[in-house]
């Protein structure tokens, strides 16, 4: 049989196996066989030097054609095969869109912003508005407008942290309502602020004292504001916080910065007034503490005393979670545990 006859032989039988071959790894056996440098054309064309020089470029040329044939044969079907292989691997993919779908846990807002939003919005609708300010201060803001002179005996009631001589970490929010004071308009129309914030003393961590806390601080400044609207307005604000049933008592009190000052009470929420472990026999829970502002407070920040009255009340938010929710230790809402955190998902809605 001479080289022509074996060439075509050659490519018959591949292209045979080729076009049946069952995936592309039984395609790229086939590729290697007959068109590898040690395949059966590479073979066949050893037997050239028994050929005449006039035949040997036909030969070459009918190799060249085989070689492409089969090259060509394996490219048609390859793309068969993998269009097969495609369409098997989607099939085998396929999600059931009806099975239920995983549940995906989501989060909730931490249990003191909610407290802190709670009383912003009864505010906000009380027609006050939200000032915040920096939580590192100046003594002068923080303590001697606060008719806090230094060497004031008071100064001891805040532990605080101080960075040089003059500047501290806030040990309440007031410096906000004396900054605003300084740039607030009287002529046209009252103040009614609240500043939330974070702020630090040098206290034991235990549980019911931190070292940092939340507070929010009120302030409202206009002429004839008297103790009577203050007690209005802590009225609803306790009814609104814990219960329509609440009522709430005002005690006199100390603070540098009001005069008369108020420790502000409400009636137990637990036992209703009649005593408990929870206001301790009393009937009574302390929640924050108040008063008329201190005439020197405000002429420090520029407000005519004689003019203008107001006042002022400070209540920390972790100690109104607390109480809300029974939380018996301050602690917990700076562990980031979350099997505490995910107690209060129902409180959101």
């Amino acid at each position: 049989m001479g080289l022509k006859e074996q060439l075509e032989l050659l490519r018959l039988e591949a292209i045979e196996k080729i076009q049946a071959a069952a995936d592309l790894n039984e395609l790229n056996t086939y590729r290697v066989a007959y068109l590898g440098k040690k395949g059966p054309i590479t073979e066949a064309l050893r037997g050239m030097k028994n050929v005449s020089p006039e035949e040997r470029p036909v030969i070459g040329g009918i190799a060249n054609v085989v070689r492409d044939d089969i090259a060509q044969a394996i490219e048609d079907v390859k793309v068969v095969l993998e269009e097969k292989a495609l369409a098997a691997q989607i099939a085998s993919e396929t999600i059931d869109v009806t099975l239920p779908g995983k549940q995906i846990s989501v989060g909730t807002k931490h249990v003191l912003t909610q407290i802190m939003e709670e009383i912003e919005d009864f505010f906000l609708g009380m027609g006050y508005q939200i000032v915040d300010g920096p939580e590192v201060e100046l003594d002068s803001y923080n303590f001697e407008k606060m008719n806090l002179p230094k060497d004031h005996p008071a100064r001891d009631m805040q532990d605080t942290f101080y960075i040089t001589d003059e500047v501290l970490m806030r040990t309440h929010t007031s410096p906000v309502q004396a900054r605003t004071m300084e740039k607030h308009d009287f002529a046209k129309g009252p103040l009614k602020m609240i500043s939330p914030g974070k702020v630090y003393r040098r206290d034991s961590d235990d549980a019911t004292h931190s070292h940092q806390f939340t507070q929010v601080e009120g302030l409202v400044i206009a002429e004839n504001v008297t103790l009577s609207d203050l007690k209005g307005t802590l009225d609803v604000f306790a009814k609104k916080l814990f219960g329509a049933d609440r009522e709430i008592r005002l005690r006199p009190s100390y603070f540098p910065f009001t005069e008369p000052s108020v420790e502000v009470d409400v009636s137990c929420f637990k036992c209703g007034g009649d005593g408990c472990n929870v206001c301790k026999g009393s009937g009574w829970i302390e929640i924050l503490g108040s008063g008329q502002v201190h005439p020197d407070v405000l002429e420090m920040s520029g407000v005519d005393s004689s003019k203008y009255t107001g006042f002022a009340f400070g209540v920390g938010a972790e100690r109104v979670a607390m109480l809300k929710y029974a939380i018996d230790d301050i602690r917990h809402f700076y562990q980031n545990d979350k099997r505490f955190l995910d107690q209060f998902k129902a409180k959101e809605q």
